[in-house]
């Protein structure tokens, strides 16, 4: 379909994020069932986790990584009619009408209480409940078995570059980007009371935040370092073994936890040391207009010269600006043969492009640069259009 003939209701092309009901044999719409995923989780260690068994079955659908499962094409606003959308079961989410605050919501991070992301979430939700997750796919599955409401996880940082299994775990699982928060990063040196920096020979915690003050340890005599799963479970390590020798890399809220003493503060050899975050929801938000906005999506191409290229085009000469791009193997697609009339075929890497738009959904503008490059994309997806975080790290 031509794009002349897209619909004149900003509202309507925006409904291209919802999903649309499925039809039955008849011709019927049938509501959109809810996915629970059967994953068991439990306590241990004051954080939700999964079980070991667990973590190995199938995580719902719409991965292009998973055989037998087809993935998402993105639906194109030009062909999605009003009627269509309008039956959608509950278009106005609770994400739009929940108190700016989180009043109530139970907001999933990973780590134990005192890490960062505790902090990033109270940050996006200054009154939730927080939930500690073992391991960042235990929150994506706390979200989707609704032991939780939300969750902020990050995305990348400003020193330590992107955080990859999260980029793969957002294909892998169904929910939504709605929002984003950015945090500053203030690593302190921690250790039991009564310890001086002098004692110290070990240095522990997440390996980014050690690589974050690799030249700052150095320089105060610690040789040696312990990498662990994040910062506040470094400190309470230390804390609950009484070690002496040890100390720990983490926020000041986790000193104040645990009780232990702030040697130094601000020890990160960048003074500029931001992650950013992103809120998952269950279900997206209606995009909007009136406030900055980005839409994240997901895409893969065919392999040959300036295909990339092409890709990028659709959003320049919409003068889209692109503020992030990250590329990663297909997971189950690693190698693609290809015959350029060589004595043998060559192999190339398969690659999933990962985009931050500058747009809003509700821009038509936005619209038309997703529904070309449907055209040729061999795979496309929105993973959510959300206001940008504008206030202060």
């Amino acid at each position: 379909m031509s794009m002349a003939a897209a619909a004149s209701s900003t509202t309507t092309r925006a409904a291209a994020l919802l999903p649309v009901p499925a039809r039955a044999a008849g011709g019927a719409a049938r509501p959109l069932p809810r996915t629970v995923v059967s994953m068991p989780l439990r306590a241990s260690r004051g954080c939700v986790s999964a079980s070991a068994s667990s973590l190995q079955q199938p995580l719902g659908d719409g991965d292009p990584d998973r055989s037998g499962v087809p993935a998402p094409a993105f639906r194109d606003p030009i062909s999605l009619p009003q009627n269509d959308w309008m039956s959608c079961s509950g278009p106005l989410t609770s994400a739009d009408l929940m108190e700016p605050t989180g009043d109530g919501l139970k907001v999933a991070y990973q780590g134990c209480p005192g890490a960062y992301s505790e902090a990033a979430a109270k940050k996006a939700y200054p009154s939730c409940h927080t939930v500690p997750c073992e391991y960042f796919e235990t929150a994506f599955q706390a979200v989707e078995n609704w032991v939780a409401d939300r969750a902020v996880l990050p995305l990348e940082n400003s020193l330590g570059g992107s955080i990859h299994r999260n980029y793969d775990l957002l294909l892998r699982h169904r929910l939504h980007i709605v929002g984003e928060v950015r945090l500053a990063v203030r690593h302190c040196l921690l250790a039991n009371r009564g310890v001086k920096i002098e004692n110290l020979r070990s240095a522990m915690s997440h390996p980014q935040a050690l690589a974050q003050c690799e030249q700052t340890l150095t320089k105060l005599g610690i040789e040696h370092r312990e990498a662990v799963d994040d910062t506040a479970g470094a400190a309470k390590l230390i804390a609950e073994q009484k070690l002496q020798d040890t100390g720990a890399v983490a926020s000041s809220l986790a000193a104040e936890l645990y009780g232990l003493d702030i040697l130094a503060e601000n020890i990160q050899d960048d003074t500029d040391n931001v992650t950013r975050f992103m809120m998952l929801a269950r279900e997206p938000i209606i995009p909007r207009t009136d406030k900055p906005f980005k839409t994240s999506i997901v895409f893969s191409l065919e392999e040959g010269p300036g295909q990339l290229f092409k890709a990028l085009a659709v959003f320049a000469l919409r003068k889209i600006n692109l503020t992030k791009m990250e590329s990663r193997p297909h997971k189950k697609r690693p190698l693609r043969i290809a015959d350029d009339n060589c004595s043998a075929p060559l192999k190339h890497f398969d690659y999933l492009f990962y985009v931050d738009l500058d747009a809003s959904m509700a821009d038509p503008n936005a619209q038309n640069a997703l529904g070309n490059l449907k055209e040729f994309a061999t795979f496309l997806r929105v993973l959510g259009s959300y206001p940008t975080d504008v206030t202060e790290a």
